[in-house]
Order: C-alpha cells, then sequence, then structure tokens
C-alpha cells in the first residue's frame, strides 16, 4: 500500500511538472509566488487550525483540564515541527536536536531515553564523532519517511553501541552512506530522511550521555542563502507534522479504550511504522482510576535487556518525569522475594517501594516494554481499592 501510495505521489507531481512547464513555469516560481502572495502562510496556519480537531477525535476527554493539556500538547508540536523543519531541516547541514524531550512529548515518549534526531538526506552521505559517555546503551538509526510527508517512520537500518569500534579514549567514527564504509557504518537510501539516536538510561541521576556531531561528507563550507522552495516545503512539512502525528496518536489513544487499565502486547507492525525499535515488545493501553483506586501491574521478568513502564497523559506525552516518579525500570524497581515484579499507579502513595504517580490526571495512557527479552509475558493487571493494597 505503501509503495503504491508513493507511486501515485510521483504520477501526480510528474503531472504538476507538465502543467507548470507548458505554462513556462517552473516548482521554483511557485514556491517564489506563495512566499509573496502569502499562500505559504496561509496554508501552514489552515492546517494548524484543522490539527486542533484531533483533540476531539473519538472518545477523548472533552473537559477543560484535559483539553488543556490537549491544546499545549499542539504547541509542543508546532515549536518541534519549526525546529526540524525549518530551522533545521538543511541536509547538508544538519543538527542533532531532541526532537522530544522534557518539554516536547510525543507517541509515549519513553523518559529513560534520551532521543537526538538529525534531518538527512539519502542523496547525501554523512560522518558522525563523538565520545561514548557512560550509558550502557545506545542504538544509532536511520529512519524513511516522516511524520510531516508520508505519515510515518519506516525503518532502514540500524546499529547498536555493543557491535561498534571505540578508539581507547571512547571516542567513534560512524559513517552514514549508500555502500558500507570504515568500521562503523549505517546504510541510507533514497527516502532516509532521519538520523535518530535513543540512548538508553538505566539510572538517569548516575549516567553521562555520550556526545556527538554530525556532518555531511564533501558538502559546503557555509548554508546556503535560505530560498522560498525550502521555507515552503518546511511550513508545509512543520504543519503537516502537527496534524499527522496528532492525529495518528490520537486515534491509538481512542483505540486503547477499548482494553481500559490491561496491557496487551501492541501489533509491532504499527509501532515499527512509527519509529518504534523492532528489539521492544510494546504493551501499549489506556489507564481510568477513581480517586479512590488503584492499578496493580504484577509480572515475572523474562531474561531480557530491560523493562520500563511508564504513566503518560491521555494525549500519549510522558507525565512530568522531572519532578514525579512516573516511570520505573528494571535498575530502579524493588523485586518480589520470587523476582518478579509489582507495580502501583494510584493517586496517593502506598507503602510498596513501586508506586508510581498519577500526577493529578483520573485517566490517561500507559506502556510497558521487554528490551531483547528471551519470551514476551503479558503483565497481569487488577484494579482494587486503595485502602485494600
Amino acid at each position: 500500500m505503501k509503495k503504491l501510495l508513493v507511486k501515485l505521489l510521483a504520477f501526480f507531481r510528474s503531472i504538476r511538472l507538465w502543467q507548470l512547464k507548458m505554462r513556462g513555469k517552473t516548482m521554483d516560481d511557485v514556491h517564489a509566488e506563495r512566499m509573496v502572495n502569502g499562500q505559504a502562510w496561509g496554508e501552514f496556519c489552515d492546517t494548524l487550525k484543522a490539527a486542533g480537531g484531533n483533540l476531539l477525535y473519538g472518545n477523548s476527554p472533552k473537559d477543560p483540564f484535559n483539553q488543556a493539556e490537549g491544546h499545549r500538547y499542539l504547541s509542543r508540536l508546532v515549536r518541534a515541527g519549526l525546529e526540524a523543519f525549518v530551522e533545521y531541516n538543511d541536509p547538508e547541514f544538519p543538527v542533532l536536536k531532541r526532537l522530544v524531550h522534557e518539554t516536547v512529548k510525543l507517541g509515549a515518549d519513553n523518559p529513560d531515553n534520551y532521543y537526538q534526531n538529525a534531518q538527512i538526506s539519502g542523496a547525501y552521505e554523512y560522518r558522525v564523532t563523538g565520545h561514548r559517555g557512560t550509558i550502557a546503551h545506545i542504538g544509532f538509526y536511520t529512519q524513511n519517511g516522516s511524520y510531516g510527508s508520508t505519515g510515518g517512520l519506516a525503518p532502514c537500518d540500524a546499529l547498536m553501541v555493543q557491535d561498534m569500534f571505540f578508539e581507547k579514549d571512547g571516542t567513534f567514527e560512524l559513517i552514514l552512506s549508500r555502500e558500507k564504509k570504515g568500521q562503523n557504518w549505517l546504510k541510507i537510501e533514497d527516502e532516509t530522511t532521519l538520523f535518530m539516536v535513543r540512548q538508553e538510561f538505566g539510572n538517569r541521576d548516575k549516567e553521562r550521555v555520550a556526545t556527538m556531531h554530525i556532518e555531511c561528507i564533501g558538502g559546503p563550507s557555509a548554508p546556503r542563502l535560505v530560498t522560498p522552495k525550502m521555507i515552503d516545503e518546511g511550513l508545509n512539512t512543520a504543519s503537516t507534522f502537527v496534524a499527522g502525528a496528532s492525529f495518528l496518536f490520537a486515534k491509538w489513544a481512542n483505540s486503547f479504550q477499548k482494553h481500559p487499565n490491561l496491557l496487551p502486547q501492541f501489533d509491532p507492525k504499527v509501532s515499527n511504522a512509527a519509529g518504534g525499535d523492532k528489539n521492544i515488545a510494546y504493551y501499549h493501553s489506556y489507564w481510568q482510576l477513581k480517586e479512590d483506586e488503584a492499578l496493580v501491574i504484577e509480572a515475572m521478568p523474562p531474561t531480557c535487556r530491560n523493562w520500563n513502564f511508564q504513566v503518560n497523559n491521555y494525549w500519549m506525552e510522558s507525565l512530568d518525569y522531572r519532578f514525579h516518579r512516573i516511570h520505573i525500570n528494571k535498575q530502579t524497581a524493588a523485586y518480589e522475594a520470587d523476582g518478579s515484579i509489582k507495580i502501583i499507579l494510584a493517586h496517593q502513595k502506598p507503602k510498596h517501594p513501586n508506586w508510581l504517580t498519577t500526577d493529578g490526571h483520573l485517566q490517561g495512557t500507559m506502556c510497558f516494554r521487554w528490551y531483547h527479552a528471551e519470551h514476551a509475558p503479558v503483565p497481569a493487571c487488577r484494579v482494587v481499592k486503595f485502602a485494600d493494597l
């Protein structure tokens, strides 16, 4: 289906170019006109306005508090979209930025991950240099497509830090190219648009992230002057990112309501298309608790690299982990005598070490993950009265 869509878009583009040629114009002429007559900005604003409708999708909460969080969520996506597709969208001068972080959240962003992204192009080759840091698990990825154009991300290639070569002082070099080059290499293709790094914390307070820099090999020495095409396409992609991403995850959140307070495994094909890691088993769902209720989650961890669980608001934004305990993982959890885990999500703190707060929310989404697990057991969930804990 995706290949058919790409072919159809290419066909319609060829028709458009032919029509312009018959009129003695080029696409550059069209971009220039759209800058001068204000159409580029107008369409950008119109798309953002339409994105507001995603807050009302399906059975989304319509109360003032959740809608206020939803509007903040959209404003955060606007900020992220403009940075990614307008400010830092030059594939000849890529910049590793944190698209998702403490105040921009998207698609059940993982509090245990330190995300970095750079916009790249399959037309170039790139060199990444840096220092290892102290985090045990780091993944480097190239992705095809985008939320702002194709509606999703498809994996291209991946490289784990355990498979890389490092100098004795911890420095490294990584090449992104079509053909294999160097000791550390990631493949890129025609459709490649994104270089992504996931650094996986065990304990945020004790570990030091890897530092790195990306550059285009053989590119110009200074950025080229801005063009109408760059800004027109950047504004269009940024606004489509806001509308597309918010709609995608609004559909997810709405579908999770079919299994409230349970954690069924999520379809790996769907998570991979949204930029997920194929080596992680995801369990996305919806939670809803009355003031006197608690959600108890229990599981026997399989042999695995890591596991974690997090609490989100309805819009699939992780709750504010800077100030509240809303996530737990293999290293930070306390275990039962038989090696199993018990996690308690509740509005108030019980006498249990694995308590996570709802941070004033009565409902939201949640996500459990097994990383590189021998098998993927479904966590058991039950709602109990807080007084009965």
